[in-house]
């Protein structure tokens, strides 16, 4: 197979891209020569060709020659062309994510003393040329959070083994770039990576099972573990340079702003693999990684810490911290460290083994071990005062300061873990509980004010709720253990390891409420005697909804109210963290009502609690996938209001997007740095932004009505059709995609064939992958159409919105590129599996109406002449990826069909199933970005 071509004029990056494109397709075409034979090279020739001969110029004709080619294929034949178009986006992929890295470093090479666009040096410069002082950027930079919380979404199509074989590929194809390289050394480069992808060949793309959570916390850890432990202090790093660069008359210790968290191991909404022993287990494997990682680093020291006393002096409270652990620590001969004139070689022995005893539940309580990362962190700030009194700064500051950074950031936990449920688990729960105390006998048939009533005595109540003596329900038990586990896991690995329960599905203030409640019974929630309230875990509700997005303010207005509700925020620094779904609130009003619901409670939400003193943090829960609120993480922080910004940042980063963003290095701290230099520029808006301009307001009522004829339009065929749910079942390949084991959560949250029950990741993943894209674009055209009705002068207010409020841009903008990814051809031979005709031709023919309203919308507001022509490298890769994902998609809709028909006759074909889902594979990883 050969490279996709690059348009002509590119630049020597571009053709340094196209370069490796062609190197690694030119293997890939020698391993199918190798596995396949010639015949097997020939036909993927002649299918790519064909593919892209349609892709140029439609012809009837030629598309269905190349139908019936696919047809014909047999069927081992067919198997291993669907590998074929699958591995060569897995190297296309690779390559054009090196390209990224390679970009980065030329820009560095040649810029001299210019400052690229995104940077963090960008920002911090930014800051101080717009009159912030010293005193106003350090208030600044401590009130700045981004919390980016790794998910286990079910949308990595990958398995671990093969995203393994990719690093390995990514780091020899770097290698290409180095000139110093001779014939040899690259010929023994190329025998390297034939063999890398003759094992990506030989390797199975699919899981044979579906994965256990345990596995899932491992896949997580491998991050923490690659990538991150590096990488966040060489951000944290790089803002420190820059702020000493442009406030040189200051020390600079940047506060922890950036940090990952994790819902893996901790998330049960709908999961009933997750229990409270897999809570726990999660966390001993977080902190066993966080530990494994720090004796890492401390063995690294040995080699620049041979600092010997016979040549220089250290400092005395050195010496004493070595005599004291001398005292509290017996070592083994073949520990202890025999030189007594290399004092910082001792210290770290002892240091190595109080950090091995940390593990060692025997030593718990016992000056043996660390109870705590601050005593790490104390030891390592006497090496450090020590190497400074002898001038040995620089090593200090390479080695020492980052690992103290590596520990205020990972402390003994790796990562802080939430806990997630659906609100109706702990309804059922405390239904059952306070019917066994005979306090009420339906809590559930209560009205919400007599809820909230009853649940404000109990918290003010320091009586327990719950008794040892009661037997209750599986289900009951194990909803008051998660809690017992919480408590134990902060005592155990620091308050820090658990501090948000999240609420799915949060529809009413007792279902906050409730939480807290339980919170108190195992002593996460007190009020003492003289009226203080702790709080160690903190309720947050999730608002998904567009019903639970209109109600959100109301109910923390009610909640804010409340004298023992307000004490538990104060406890928590007058923070609360509130978490808004992107997912279902998609699902349930269609892209443009989403986005702008989702505006409007942030900025409602914020009003609210500005009334009574409270900042909010919050919880973005964005999909990888355009239909989820996938964009990339700067964008997505720019586009929020910036009044919403000032209680911290949480998002959530899922599936596929964990390894395009955080498997190699240098795109993770392209990432990061891109995601810093927009939390500075967030915040100079928000305090140069005070006033609110009348003309957004304008524009706010403007999209205010596009919404709401887009909401009708979306909600008339998604929720008022009776066909469309039969339609989309059978015209995108919904079950097969439940069928592959990417996950170890179900597709639906109950046994349930109802629309509503539906997860929004199958939902947008089916319908990636039959190219619809639906939920990204539906109904967005009607809507941007009712207001513009074909007048000049409300296109050139369209037109002033586009090009000068940024959150309208940016709507319009992930239209563009879900409109340049949908293939209506292509999606209305997925529409054929639907078998009710009438259904399946009125149903596509509404969707391809409405496609080709939103696309002459789009390019009507953008002027321009075809989509993403303000994009045109973006434009360029998807235009030339295309024409290798089609043949996938054609395989996909025959395979489905004679699957279907297998199994309509009460049979089944593995081999069939197998195929489909290789299929699955390929296309996302064409693609990209589908859940």
């Amino acid at each position: 197979m050969t490279e996709l071509t690059v348009s002509a004029g590119k630049n020597h990056s571009n053709n340094l891209l196209r370069r490796d494109i062609r190197f690694l397709g030119n293997i890939l075409g020698e391993v199918l020569v190798h596995q396949g034979g010639n015949e097997l090279l020939d036909i993927v020739e002649k299918i790519r060709e064909t593919s892209k001969s349609l892709r140029a110029v439609f012809l009837p004709e030629l598309f269905e020659d190349f139908k019936s080619m696919i047809a014909s294929l047999e069927p081992e034949i067919r198997h291993q062309v669907i590998r074929a178009f699958a591995i060569y986006f897995q190297l296309v992929n690779i390559a054009e994510q090196n390209h990224r890295i390679r970009r980065k470093r030329d820009y560095e090479r040649s810029a001299g003393e210019s400052i690229q666009l995104g940077t963090i040096e960008a920002a911090v410069k930014d800051l101080k040329e717009k009159g912030f002082n010293f005193a106003e950027a350090e208030e600044m930079l401590s009130a700045m959070s981004l919390e980016l919380v790794m998910t286990a979404h079910p949308t990595e199509a990958m398995r671990r083994a093969i995203l393994d074989i990719h690093k390995r590929i990514a780091d020899d194809v770097m290698q290409l770039d180095d000139p110093t390289l001779t014939f040899r050394e690259r010929e023994q480069l190329r025998g390297k990576l034939l063999n890398e992808v003759i094992t990506l060949w030989q390797t199975d793309e699919l899981r044979d099972r579906k994965p256990t959570v345990i596995d899932e916390v491992k896949n997580g850890m491998y991050y923490f573990h690659e990538t991150f432990f590096d990488v966040l202090p060489e951000v944290y790093q790089e803002l420190e340079r820059c702020l000493k660069k442009y406030y040189p008359e200051h020390l600079w210790h940047v506060p922890t702003y950036l940090r990952f968290g994790s819902w893996i191991g901790g998330d049960r909404d709908g999961n009933p693999s997750v229990t409270s022993d897999v809570t726990w287990n999660a966390l001993k494997i977080q902190r066993k990684l966080a530990i494994r990682e720090y004796q890492k680093i401390l063995s690294e020291l040995f080699k620049y810490l041979s600092f010997n006393t016979s040549i220089i002096d250290v400092t005395d409270e050195l010496l004493a911290s070595i005599q004291k652990d001398r005292f509290q620590i017996k070592l083994n001969k073949t520990q202890a460290w025999n030189n007594d004139n290399e004092p910082y070689r001792i210290k770290l022995t002892y240091m190595t083994e109080k950090l091995h005893n940390v593990l060692d539940e025997s030593k718990r309580g016992t000056s043996e071990r660390y109870d705590n990362p601050e005593g790490l962190i104390h030891d390592l700030k006497i090496i450090d005062r020590s190497l400074r009194h002898h001038y040995a700064d620089y090593v200090a500051d390479t080695h020492i300061k980052k690992m103290i950074r590596q520990v205020e950031l990972f402390g003994f936990h790796t990562a802080t873990l939430d806990i997630r449920q659906h609100s109706k688990e702990h309804e059922n729960a405390m239904t059952e509980i306070l019917a066994s105390m005979n306090i009420v006998a339906d809590y559930a048939a209560l009205e919400e004010e007599d809820k909230i009533v009853l649940l404000e005595k109990l918290l003010n109540d320091p009586r327990p709720l719950t008794s040892p003596y009661q037997e209750y329900s599986d289900s009951t038990r194990e909803c008051l253990e998660v809690y017992r586990t919480v408590f134990k896991a902060q005592e155990e690995f620091g308050q820090q390891c658990i501090t948000s329960y999240l609420i799915s599905m949060a529809e009413a203030a007792s279902d906050i409420l409730e939480v807290m409640v339980f919170s108190k019974e195992v002593g996460l929630f007190r009020k003492e005697l003289d009226g203080t309230v702790t709080s160690t875990l903190q309720s947050v509700p999730l608002f998904e909804t567009i019903d639970d997005l209109h109600a959100a303010p109301a109910i923390m207005n009610r909640l804010f109210t409340m004298p023992i509700y307000r004490e538990s925020v104060s406890a928590m620094n007058d923070l609360q963290e509130i978490m808004l779904g992107y997912s279902d609130s998609n699902k349930d009003g269609g892209v443009v009502t989403a986005n702008w619901e989702l505006r409007v409670a942030l900025k409602q939400l914020t009003a609210t609690a500005k009334q009574f003193g409270i900042k909010l943090k919050f919880f973005h829960g964005r999909g990888g996938a355009l239909g989820r609120g996938g964009m990339p993480l700067n964008r997505s922080i720019l586009v929020q209001p910036p009044q919403t910004i000032g209680g911290g940042v949480k998002i959530t980063e899922q599936g596929e997007v964990i390894s395009s963003r955080y498997s190699l290095k240098g795109i993770a701290y392209r990432s990061l740095e891109q995601a810093t230099s927009a939390l500075i520029t967030a915040a100079i808006q928000a305090k140069l932004n005070t006033e609110y301009d009348e003309k957004e307001q304008q524009w706010e009522e403007i999209i205010a009505q596009i919404s709401e004829t887009s909401l009708t339009k979306y909600q008339d065929l998604v929720f008022r059709d009776p066909g469309f749910l039969k339609f989309f079942k059978e015209s995108t390949p919904l079950s097969e995609v439940g069928e592959l084991n990417i996950g170890s959560r179900p597709s639906k949250r109950k046994n349930s064939d109802r629309f509503e029950d539906l997860r929004a990741i199958p939902w947008v993943f089916a319908w990636t992958q039959s190219r619809y894209l639906f939920p990204a674009w539906y109904a967005a055209g009607t809507g941007l159409y009712q207001f513009y009705q074909n007048k000049e002068e409300n296109l050139k207010v369209l037109q002033d919105m586009y090009a000068n409020f940024s959150f309208f841009k940016s709507l319009i903008d992930t239209l563009q590129f879900a409109v340049v990814k949908a293939d209506l051809i292509i999606a209305e031979e997925y529409s054929k599996m639907c078998e009710d005709s009438e259904v399946r031709n009125r149903i596509f023919k509404q969707i391809e109406e409405e496609f080709y309203l939103t696309r002459d919308m789009i390019l009507k507001i953008t002027g321009i002449t075809e989509i993403l022509d303000n994009a045109p490298a973006l434009q360029e890769s998807i235009r030339q990826r295309n024409p290798y994902v089609d043949p996938l998609s054609y395989l996909q809709v025959q395979l489905i069909a004679e699957l279907r028909a297998i199994r309509e006759a009460n049979q089944d074909d593995p081999v069939l199933l197998r195929e489909v889902l290789l299929t699955i594979n390929g296309i996302a990883a064409g693609l990209r970005n589908t859940g």
